[in-house]
Parts: C-alpha cells; sequence; structure tokens
C-alpha cells in the first residue's frame, strides 16, 4: 500500500497536449516527499488527458482528475483544493513558470504552521523573466502594497505558486470562480483572519510554449475585490463564516468530496 500523499500538488490545464509531460516528469523528479499530483481538466476530451494517463501508467502519484464546479481556472484550482487527500495543497502552473525545486519548501512551511505559504517573485532574490509589461507592473505594484499597508505576510500576494493547508482552505472556502485570484483572495482571508502567511523567493519564468490564457480586462474586477478585502479590521472565523458567499463556498467543497 502506498503511504498517504503529505503533499497534493494541483495543476490546472487546459489542452496542454504533450507539453505536460515535461512538467510532470520535472515535479517527479524533484518531490521525493510521498505525494499525489492532481491534473485538473475541465472537459474529458482535454488535449492534456492522454499524455497525463500515460504518464500516470509508469508513476501511480500521477491523477487525472475531471473538474465538474465549472469551466475556467480558479474553478479547476478550486476543484482540486477540494479533491486534495494531504494536508498540504501546493499550486502550481503547467507551463514551466514555476519552480518545482520549491514545491517541497512551500510545503514545509504550511507542515511548519503558516496556512499559505508563497512564491515570491518581489521579495530580495526573487525575479520575474519575461512576460507582459503592463502585467508585471500591475502585480507587482498590488503585491508591494498589500505587503506595505495591508501587512499580507507577502510581496506576491497574486501569485498562483502557493502553498495551502488544507484545512484552511476548507474552513474559510473559495469563492473565486474566475481566473487566477484565489491565490489573492486565500491571503487576504488569511491576513484578515491575522492567520501566518509566509514567503520564500522564486524565479518566475514565462511560459516557453503555448500561449498565456491570462486576460487583464477579464480578470481585474475579481482581484480588485480582494485587494480591497485584504485591508480592513481584524475578523474571526465565525465572522467570516458569516459572508453568503463563504458558505456557499465551503457547502460546494463538501458536496464534492462527499460524492
Amino acid at each position: 500500500m502506498s503511504p498517504a500523499p503529505q503533499i497534493s500538488v494541483v495543476i490546472p490545464v487546459y489542452n496542454e497536449g504533450a507539453a505536460i509531460v515535461r512538467c510532470l516528469d520535472r515535479i517527479l523528479r524533484e518531490v521525493i516527499v510521498p505525494a499525489e499530483i492532481l491534473v485538473v481538466h475541465d472537459m474529458p476530451e482535454d488535449t492534456t488527458v492522454p499524455h497525463t494517463l500515460r504518464v500516470q501508467g509508469h508513476d501511480s502519484r500521477v491523477r487525472p482528475v475531471l473538474n465538474t464546479y465549472g469551466r475556467g481556472p480558479a474553478n479547476a484550482i478550486r476543484f482540486g483544493i477540494d479533491m486534495a487527500q494531504a494536508p498540504v495543497a501546493v499550486v502550481t502552473m503547467a507551463d514551466g513558470s514555476d519552480d518545482p525545486c520549491q514545491i517541497e519548501d512551500l510545503a514545509r512551511l504550511v507542515d511548519r504552521g503558516v496556512v499559505v505559504a508563497a512564491a515570491s517573485r518581489y521579495m530580495p532574490g526573487g525575479q520575474q523573466v519575461g512576460g507582459p509589461r503592463f502585467k508585471r507592473l500591475l502585480s507587482r505594484t498590488a503585491g508591494r502594497t498589500l505587503h506595505w499597508f495591508a501587512r499580507v505576510g507577502t510581496q506576491d500576494a497574486t501569485n498562483s505558486f502557493k502553498a495551502y493547508s488544507t484545512q484552511f482552505v476548507r474552513g474559510v472556502g473559495i469563492e473565486s470562480k474566475t481566473g487566477f485570484e484565489i491565490g489573492i483572495e486565500l491571503t487576504a482571508k488569511a491576513t484578515r483572519l491575522r492567520l501566518p502567511v509566509a514567503e520564500i523567493p522564486t524565479i518566475w519564468l514565462d511560459r516557453q510554449l503555448g500561449e498565456s490564457r491570462f486576460d487583464v480586462g477579464r480578470f481585474m474586477p475579481s482581484y480588485l475585490k480582494w485587494y480591497r478585502f485584504a485591508f480592513g479590521r481584524r475578523l474571526t472565523m465565525e465572522q467570516l463564516a458569516k459572508r453568503p458567499a463563504s458558505s456557499v463556498a465551503r457547502d460546494d467543497a463538501q458536496a464534492a468530496r462527499a460524492s
């Protein structure tokens, strides 16, 4: 019998095709502790699935997972974290932009007691290589101002490459349903609850294969919502739970895990 996973790696995908093989090979090589790797896709015919199954054939840690929450990266990430069997979930992208060597380092911070561990491009030692200039400016500005004025515990709240306590996530719920704003949502919630957030420096590389599906205009309202939410008085878990959207998110997660 395989040991219970210590880390659930969640990878949202959309028609990555054969490119997923390189991503998975790198993660399988770098993650030594017991882990599961959930490749979350929105439709059975996604071109990522057959290549994921091929990798699964020689390494059972890999598992394709069909997202039933609705299409889009936020729903895929939300579903993947809800399906995670480990106490720590690490969200990483399929495009090679994140460094898989840091998955265990991020998970180790959560194991030590933080609820959100961020890979930070903007702290000393971090770097962002490539990517649209306007998007980089917005991300850096948001990260720095949240760190300085809202005291969120990381200089890169918008980065999706993060580790989470699955117990924390299931307690607060995930409301995001649009893009990649889950990272800032959960960081903002941890901040308002005064729960610990930590970061390590990372070097982010713009994707080498395919095209980015990040749509600034479409996702900006959701990012702004959670940016504003980070600034505010301390909340208790009970006060946070009274927000209708939080209750719905938790109910969705419980129903999915029970099915």
